[in-house]
């Protein structure tokens, strides 16, 4: 994996936080240029800084946020004006909300399936045809251990990770042809932001077996590399969804509830 993506373009959305960074950093410590993505354009300039002192590497960062429908394309815009040639696009933006779903704001739940869906379904059409024409380029899409079943009390994000974990499968089918590979990331519970912004870091069983997000990172591009259109991170959590492969889904989801309903629920 070290030199797949040497001297070349990565695009990584949702770059100023988490899994993302740690992405562009495996990525910048293996001579990978970056374009950084993310709403928070403070922290992508600081820590795209940290990369060009640190590896030499080339940066460039474009603040967006993907909840706005038109963000993908003044991304593409942005690398398009500049001749960037997009080599391996990251898709990694997401975030979850925790909580009945008649008690989630109506936007965070939209939201929600624009930056997790329809923004990765986007920005990887929008580079996929530059990439068939070279007959060249990678694209890591990150889903979650919830992508293999429903998860109540995070209903949607559970939902919106299946799609992605199985556009990701799809696609690298399609592609394999153009020499495209395409790959969905799995992790489980990660040391990130995202339990903080979801609102779930009071369930203590999500602290427990936490991977941090350079290993995540470094599994996604190593599956990414040797041409796997999915993987999951960690060895508990690949043992945890084959078990739930031979398990009935409506008994998988009961168990799931048991696990993540808030203390005051009836």
């Amino acid at each position: 994996m070290t030199s797949e993506w040497r001297g070349k373009w990565a695009l990584v959305t949702g770059a100023s936080a988490g899994i993302g960074q740690a992405l562009a950093r495996e990525l910048a410590a293996h001579g990978t240029n970056l374009i950084l993505t993310a709403r928070r354009l403070e922290r992508l300039e600081e820590f795209a800084g940290g990369m060009r002192a640190k590896f030499g590497v080339r940066t460039e960062v474009f603040a967006a946020d993907l909840a706005q429908a038109d963000a993908p394309e003044k991304i593409f815009a942005f690398t398009q004006e500049r001749s960037l040639t997009v080599e391996l696009l990251i898709n990694n933006a997401g975030f979850g909300q925790y909580g009945e779903v008649p008690q989630v704001e109506p936007q965070r739940l939209l939201d929600m399936v624009q930056v997790n869906c329809s923004a990765v379904v986007h920005l990887t059409r929008l580079y996929l045809p530059e990439m068939v024409a070279r007959r060249s380029g990678d694209i890591l899409i990150l889903a979650s251990t919830a992508s293999f079943q429903a998860v109540p009390y995070i209903s949607v994000y559970a939902a919106t990770k299946a799609f992605d974990l199985l556009f990701a499968e799809g696609l690298s089918e399609e592609m394999r042809q153009y020499g495209i590979r395409v790959c969905a990331l799995c992790p489980g519970s990660t040391e990130s932001e995202f339990h903080q912004v979801a609102g779930q870091e009071h369930l203590k069983f999500a602290e427990t077996h936490r991977e941090t997000a350079e290993k995540v990172a470094r599994v996604g591009l190593a599956a990414l590399a040797a041409g796997k259109s999915s993987v999951v991170s960690g060895t508990r959590n690949g043992f945890g969804v084959v078990m739930q492969r031979l398990v009935p889904r409506r008994l998988v989801t009961r168990l799931a509830a048991g696990m993540f309903r808030p203390k005051n629920s009836n």
